[in-house]
């Protein structure tokens, strides 16, 4: 079924779902209603097979220059009573209204296919969280990145003081939220934030890319179940607690019919055809990440 959508464009080809920002008229700048729709598209792409990885890039030339701002001096006053679309962003959370971009981000972070972001431009604020908890980020030489929060009287939000540090370090983290500066492609690559930078023209085809070569290569539950794993050891106190659940994951996959297709594919020389689907629960044993806390309360 098609989703119904007015600040983002969505479309599934060759097994790669593409999520553009689109706003190209204020520079992609976020509201509530892109908060919601990335939340619908997230998981329409989690829960469609057809769905191998999902590319997150911005139409026209910025990714997303981070919170509308059109409400003025208060724009950032009215979270207590704002009328809000339905769905999470009417959850309160420690009993207050759920962060925007904690909503998007984190129903990025709970998908169990890998997420690539190109950005094309700036990705300042919101713009820059949303993007952390992707696997992936390439930056066309135009981008820049700002955590400018600071500069408009307001902490880093979207879930970033837990993801930024552990993508770039606690030291790149703070000096870059403590300034507020905007910053180029070349710093965020030397800070670990992007993986790459290409020209401009080179962004997409260098994003489908990797995106084919792992929807070419690769068993969609593996490389669910790896997400998952990788994201959430971040935080465990022991490697036990990865060995213990790779032991289970590793014993539950190896039954199932992508390895076996996996290791004939490689003793005949020949490419693979992997058909195990994701299902809604658990991957061998690997729970859904990041669980949702007790404290999550349900919207109007």
């Amino acid at each position: 079924m098609a989703l119904e959508l007015t600040e983002l464009r969505y479309e599934v080809a060759d097994r790669i779902a593409t999520v553009h920002l689109h706003r190209p008229d204020r520079l992609n700048a976020f509201t509530p209603t892109m908060a919601a729709e990335l939340t619908r598209v997230a998981a329409a792409a989690d829960a469609d097979d057809d769905v191998r990885v999902v590319v997150v890039t911005g139409s026209g030339r910025g990714f997303c220059a981070g919170a509308d701002l059109s409400g003025g001096p208060t724009s950032f006053a009215d979270r207590r009573d704002r009328v809000l679309p339905e769905g999470p962003l009417r959850q309160t959370i420690g009993g207050y209204r759920r962060d925007a971009g904690g909503v998007s981000a984190l129903a990025f972070a709970a998908l169990r296919k890998p997420v690539i972001a190109a950005v094309n431009g700036p990705a300042v604020g919101v713009g820059a969280t949303l993007t952390l908890p992707m696997d992936i980020r390439i930056a066309a030489e135009s981008a820049r990145f700002g955590f400018v929060f600071g500069r408009v009287g307001l902490p880093p939000e979207a879930a970033s003081s837990w993801f930024l540090p552990r993508v770039v370090g606690i030291s790149q983290a703070m000096e870059w939220v403590a300034t507020g500066r905007v910053f180029d492609a070349a710093e965020a690559l030397r800070g670990g934030l992007v993986s790459r930078v290409v020209p401009d023209e080179e962004l997409l085809p260098t994003a489908y890319a990797l995106a084919r070569e792992i929807v070419v290569n690769t068993s969609g539950v593996a490389v669910g179940a790896a997400r998952q794993l990788l994201w959430s050891m971040l935080g465990a106190p022991s490697p036990w607690d990865a060995h213990r659940a790779d032991s289970r994951a590793v014993v539950e996959l190896g039954e199932g019919a992508d390895s076996a297709e996996g290791v004939a594919a490689f003793l005949e020389k020949r490419p693979a055809e992997f058909t195990a689907p994701l299902g809604d629960g658990p991957i061998a044993g690997v729970p859904r990440w990041p669980a949702p806390p007790p404290d999550l309360a349900p919207g109007d």
